[in-house]
């Protein structure tokens, strides 16, 4: 069996790999990224497509680039939220963004490898190479050959339920092992091509779908849609390919729509990992949790932890200690950054696990738009008298869930304000105590299912 050496070893061409190995690179080091699959397909990953822009992006990349190659329509100004033959028109509080997926993944790997990192495609990582604790680089096969990649680092950029971290033994170590597939989406997306542009091409659509799901339609161009759907696997499982099409068919501007493309994928709408390091190893992006639970979206959330993770790694190889001490600082940037925000959305994820389609319709159609985002963005909510007055005449019938929305609001208020004191290693355990006390307050004021 051959052995390759590097400084770091990273595993996934997406987001967070890309980021991560660039990030390394950019410091001197020697990287290796693997990605299974060939250059042709590389970058080819189940996305929606949406995001805020190239400013979310660390500069670790040429972010200008990324844009001019990627960014297929750079005018999205609304969100349109329909239920039950009824629309909500949602203001955007920044111009959102569409981008071609392929290319934007192809870009980034091109950026990767532009930074020194070597990008070796048809290569599939099967587990890691492990010694007293630590992780030491990953067994893979490439076209067939096995080889061993070894390095004092590991960056699992492997995507939802790792395969790395189903083999490496994490037991002595503050990882995060406490997670399930009941903790991920089921999501399935098609580019559908129609003849005549669509109305709504300023504008990403959601509409509520069974089993506590959403169906999408975000606009690349004006006649090319990514529609999609998912539904969180702790519920009954949907036909997803089945429930897309008839959406689709059911909609006038998509008659003799062409599906050009289609892809599925599972990922975590779950709080992020409490950690993410052990020694010699660091998650990231979905590998990480580092998803909006309420959203699905993924990609600010991987290429920051991914750059923070390349910049820390790189830091303890330099120095000589990767021990998870010495690796720590990755935690703390991803709480302090956008970890805070991700827990607190993740307890209205839990909320709508105790309560059906239906009901959670009927209480978000009264409510004004910008409130919706309020609360599921920021997890701050401000609303003057009058409009408390009609939201309240209209919810008429669904008080006791307002008030279970508003106790369950508070706490993710609370929550934010434990992750933003996220605390240094020798704290770890006091401080999963005391947000483990909030989460049992969440589940006896929504009566769901504990999530973790």
């Amino acid at each position: 069996m051959r052995t390759e050496k590097a400084d770091i070893v990273v595993v996934g061409g997406g987001t967070g790999g890309c980021f991560a190995a660039a990030s390394a690179a950019s410091e001197g080091l020697e990287v290796v990224l693997l990605e299974r699959k060939s250059r042709e397909e590389g970058g080819r990953i189940a996305c929606g497509d949406a995001i805020k822009g190239a400013a979310s992006l660390p500069d670790v990349i040429d972010r200008d680039y990324v844009a001019d190659e990627s960014f297929t329509n750079q005018e999205v100004r609304r969100g349109i939220f329909e239920a039950k033959g009824e629309k909500i028109e949602i203001p955007l509080p920044s111009v959102g963004k569409v981008m071609d997926r392929k290319r934007y993944g192809e870009v980034i790997l091109e950026e990767a490898e532009r930074t020194g990192v070597e990008v070796v495609y048809d290569t599939v990582a099967q587990g890691v190479i492990q010694k007293d604790g630590r992780v030491e680089g990953v067994h893979a096969v490439r076209k067939g050959e096995h080889v061993k990649y070894r390095a004092p680092v590991t960056i699992d950029g492997a995507g939802a339920l790792s395969v790395l971290q189903d083999d490496a033994d994490l037991s002595d170590t503050t990882f995060d092992t406490n997670v399930n597939f009941t903790q991920f989406c089921s999501a399935y997306r098609e580019i559908i091509e129609v003849d005549e542009p669509v109305e709504w091409n300023d504008a990403l659509v959601f509409k509520p779908a069974e089993e506590l799901g959403y169906v999408w339609y975000f606009p690349r161009t004006p006649t090319e849609i990514n529609a999609g759907l998912g539904f969180q696997m702790s519920e009954e499982p949907m036909k997803l390919v089945e429930a897309l099409r008839r959406d689709v068919q059911e909609r006038d501007e998509f008659k003799n729509a062409r599906i050009i493309n289609k892809l599925g994928a599972a990922l975590p709408t779950r709080r992020p990992y409490d950690s993410g390091v052990a020694p010699g190893f660091v998650a990231v992006g979905d590998a990480a949790g580092h998803v909006n639970p309420t959203t699905g979206g993924g990609i600010p959330g991987a290429a920051k932890s991914g750059a923070w993770a390349g910049e820390v790694a790189a830091d303890a190889v330099v120095e000589q200690d990767v021990s998870e001490g010495a690796l720590w600082e990755y935690n703390e940037r991803v709480m302090h950054g956008f970890g805070k925000k991700f827990a607190a959305t993740d307890l209205y994820n839990i909320f709508g696990t105790a309560h059906g389609v239906d009901e959670l319709t009927d209480l978000v159609k009264p409510m004004p738009g910008q409130q919706l985002v309020d609360a599921l963005g920021e997890g701050e909510v401000s609303m003057s008298l009058g409009l408390k007055l009609k939201t309240l005449i209209k919810t008429f019938g669904h008080w006791g869930l307002l008030r279970e929305l508003y106790g369950v609001h508070k706490k993710a208020e609370e929550i934010k304000e434990t992750y933003a004191s996220y605390p240094s290693i020798g704290g770890f355990d006091t401080w999963k105590e005391e947000r483990d006390g909030i989460m049992e307050d969440v589940y006896e004021i929504t009566g769901a299912t504990p999530k973790y």
